[in-house]
């Protein structure tokens, strides 16, 4: 019987898995590293940036990822950084619709995100990629070297 896996556990589990290409062109498999244990918090912050990145992928350039809210103040916030404190908080920092910072400070058993495309700014030349960004921060922080 195969295991059933979310599209984030497939996504993540791509991205971890690692080989070793040797010079003789032969693929050996690297040996396993220790998985640190992580909080409920960082999981879902890992997964908010793979499906942020894979979002980011279908955009033109004269758009952008932004969060959508329902109820309350409403809006959009264009995103600048994720963020979680251990072990079960997710944050989203950016710009609201109306130019000011903001920041969704949210419990990971209430987590629902809605990534929409929003134009870009036209003061900015180049759409914002956050996702590609961070996903490039998370790879470098999972090397070995830390590179």
């Amino acid at each position: 019987m195969t295991d059933t896996q979310t599209t984030a556990e497939a996504m993540e589990a791509d991205a971890l898995s690692c080989a070793e290409l040797r010079p003789e062109g032969v693929a050996h498999p690297a040996p396993p590293r220790a998985p640190k244990p992580k909080s409920d918090a960082e999981w879902a912050y890992q997964r908010v940036i793979f499906y942020l990145k894979a979002f980011e992928e279908g955009l033109d350039d004269d758009q952008e990822a932004a969060m959508g809210f329902t109820g309350g103040a409403g809006g959009v916030l264009h995103i600048q950084g994720i963020g979680f404190h251990a072990p079960d908080i997710v944050t989203f920092t950016g710009i609201d619709s109306q130019g000011h910072r903001a920041q969704l400070i949210q419990h990971v058993s209430q987590l629902n995100v809605l990534l929409r495309a929003v134009p870009r700014p036209q003061d900015r030349p180049e759409p914002q990629r956050i996702g590609f960004a961070l996903a490039r921060a998370l790879e470098a922080e999972d090397s070995p070297d830390g590179t």
